[in-house]
């Protein structure tokens, strides 16, 4: 999305103070409305291909004002997505964005910031990128942004958002979209457009459906869904252009009980996502923060969802109830089995909890913990269940132990891989970064609620993802004289509705067959699956439009599979870094993944982005954006480099135009970079300060 200067907006209320002469106020809105930057263009092209997710923004502005302007590019992207390039045009020049490495200054770590969100931080699980230039009057220009991103499959769904805020009306708007899954569209949805942070927006008059102009076209394996909506359906959507997030939902047909494996130029990828098992037994402790920052909405909304889910708690589960702030109050001293009773007992229980005192936080968890352990240890059920700790905090440690190593230390220990912890932050006060790191380091996962959300629904879906366990101990192999490189195998637990995924390289592309073991746990058995599975000849990559794909190994743009598997891989970097307190070994996986991010042009929190430019503006630079999506970057900085011609070299003084990136940098922590370009003849570029 494009949006005029503050600067522009305010001029025109202190015209009159300089003057000394009043201006209407019709007359001050007609001005602005003449002189606004004009978006001429906003579109989004994305391609999923077996569930990566390709995606380039392109928004067009024209400066109708008699003097230069300055004009800010802002979009939301998912939380998960790696930005891969960024492109601007200012009349006929062209400023190529590019991944380098980020400067390690010494004894310098990773600046990470502790995610303050407000109004301006994006949607829950988004990021905002935001750059501007100044436009030459009666000039254009032109702005191009690339991400990346693996979709994740949560409760029996895939989920692609694209927000659609170009903050004014447009003269030309679309999203299109395509789908390609060679194993088929078992289920296709597109919901209303969704906006519940922003004011000043609404929803078509139809509001049960896609939204308006909507056109699917799809057969067994492709979709293609178009966005296009005219000026007049934007303005009965949202006057002020800010429609929202256009959603499409969808998940593919499963037929093998082992998965889904695909295989091209040499690497492979394998989605594991088996059904129809009886599902696993649970002991989960439900740890509720009681202190008296809960006081009011938040504990009243908490109180409700634990009712609910209680209710659907299984007659084979156990569970418990600790409320803590500076004391800790257990329900019972052991889990309870699941009986009409219990669930009406530990009800009243929730209902009469009340807020008082600070937060100890390490207590509560080591009380659950040991709940758990006696529990597993006494009733001999250990390898036929799983043991979850559901975890609701709104604040940081205030009593008890309150140094962040120390209670990551202690539930390490406790836990012993044996304990899963799920953890849910609710507002901006709370330490998200020792919430994250609990549950990356205790095979859970993690959720934050921001403070005007409401805390009891998001603690329900969020349950929701965990409530039916099928597997437990689930390892995948591959023969090591085939396979190399793989990502993570080894896995604590499967839910229903979730997927696992496993990338790698093939050591012989002329293989024939990958023979593949599953071995996992269930209710009732211990599960071996194993099969060979034809990998068959491997052709050169094509994109969805048929047009040819260069290969991997860096000769030109990777395929869809290789660039998963670094996007996975550097994921998995990323979290082990977090995760790590040795800083020999976080030294030796930041270097990892700074060069795996640099070889595959992904912005991570050790990369970095620098403008070259100005170079002269190709043709065919447009139509390479528009198959950006489909194909990944390359091509985009092939057109503007123009064939033969050398990268434009990083520019000297005296400009220095900015760039400012609101990024999280590892699974939630918000870090604010800045990226230069140092530039001699740039006069069109700036900064609009975060």
């Amino acid at each position: 999305m494009c949006v005029g200067s503050q600067e522009e907006a305010q001029s025109w209320g202190h015209s009159s103070e300089q003057d000394g002469l009043r201006v209407p106020r019709q007359v001050r809105l007609l001005q602005r409305l003449k002189t606004k930057p004009l978006m001429t263009e906003f579109s989004v092209k994305s391609t999923i291909i077996s569930r990566y997710a390709f995606t380039t923004v392109s928004c067009r502005m024209l400066n109708r004002a008699s003097e230069d302007q300055d004009i800010e590019f802002q979009m939301q992207i998912p939380a998960a997505a790696f930005i891969t390039n960024f492109t601007m045009l200012i009349g006929d020049k062209v400023y190529q964005g590019e991944i380098t490495e980020r400067e390690k200054k010494s004894g310098d770590r990773v600046k990470e910031k502790r995610n303050k969100t407000t109004e301006e931080n994006g949607e829950k699980g988004t990021e905002i990128f935001r750059a501007s230039a100044v436009i030459p009057s009666k000039d254009k220009a032109a702005f191009f942004l690339s991400y990346e991103e693996l979709l994740q499959r949560r409760l029996g769904k895939y989920e692609h958002s694209i927000s659609v805020r170009p903050q004014q009306l447009s003269g030309r708007l679309s999203v299109d979209v395509n789908i390609l899954e060679s194993a088929g569209i078992a289920s296709l949805e597109v919901l209303p457009l969704h906006n519940s942070r922003q004011r000043g927006s609404g929803r078509g008059e139809d509001d049960s459906g896609p939204p308006p102009s909507t056109v699917i076209n799809q057969n067994e394996t492709f979709a293609n869904i178009i966005f296009k909506p005219t000026v007049v359906q934007q303005a009965r959507i949202a006057q002020n252009g800010i429609l929202g997030d256009f959603i499409i939902r969808y998940d593919v047909n499963r037929e093998q009980s082992i998965g889904d494996i695909q295989v091209l130029n040499g690497y492979f990828v394998h989605y594991f996502a088996p059904k129809d098992l009886p599902p696993l037994p649970k002991n989960v402790v439900f740890v509720l923060d009681s202190s008296a920052s809960m006081v009011g909405t938040k504990l009243r909304q908490t109180k409700d969802a634990l009712f609910t889910i209680l209710h659907d708690l299984r007659p084979q589960d156990h569970f418990s109830i600790i409320g803590f702030s500076n004391r800790i109050k257990v329900w019972k001293d052991h889990l309870i089995s699941v009986t009409p009773d219990s669930i009406r007992d530990g009800k009243v229980y929730i209902h009469h909890m009340s807020p008082t005192g600070g937060t100890d936080i390490n207590g509560a968890l080591q009380r659950a913990i040991r709940l758990l352990n006696k529990y597993v240890a006494h009733s001999g059920i250990g390898d036929r269940s799983v043991s979850l700790i559901v975890f609701l905090t709104d604040g940081k440690p205030t009593v008890g132990e309150t140094h962040t190593l120390k209670i990551l230390n202690n539930t390490r220990e406790a836990a012993r891989g044996q304990v899963c912890i799920f953890t849910i932050g609710i507002g901006n006060d709370v330490d998200f970064r020792l919430l994250e790191k609990l549950s990356l380091e205790n095979c859970g996962l993690t959720r934050r609620v921001h403070e005007e959300e409401d805390a009891g629904s998001q603690l329900i879906g969020f349950y929701d993802e965990i409530r039916t366990p099928l597997l437990s101990d689930i390892r995948i192999d591959y023969p090591p004289s085939s396979v190399v490189q793989a990502t993570k195998t080894l896995f604590p637990n499967y839910f229903n509705g979730s997927e696992i995924i496993i990338a790698g390289k093939l050591v012989d592309r002329k293989l024939d067959h990958l023979h593949v073991e599953v071995t996992a746990s269930n209710s009732k058995k211990f599960i071996i699956l194993k099969t060979d599975v034809p990998v068959g000849p491997q052709k050169a990559g094509k994109d969805v439009t048929g047009s040819p794909r260069p290969g991997g190994d860096g000769e030109g743009d990777p395929n869809h599979i290789e660039r998963l598997w670094s996007y996975l891989t550097t994921k998995e970097l990323l979290s082990s870094w977090l995760q790590s307190d040795d800083e020999p070994e976080k030294e030796r996986l930041r270097q990892r993944a700074q060069a795996l991010a640099v070889s595959y042009r992904f912005l991570t929190p050790f990369t970095s982005m620098k403008l070259r430019g100005p170079v002269p503006r190709m043709d065919g630079l447009e139509e390479a954006h528009g198959m950006s999506a489909a194909m990944g970057p390359e091509p985009v900085v092939q057109s503007v480099r123009g064939a033969g011609t050398q990268p434009g070299p990083l520019l000297k003084k005296p400009y220095q135009p900015r760039i400012k990136i609101s990024k999280t940098s590892v699974r939630g922590f918000r870090r604010e970079e800045q990226i230069f370009s140092n530039v001699m003849k740039f006069p069109f570029a700036s900064i609009l300060e975060l």
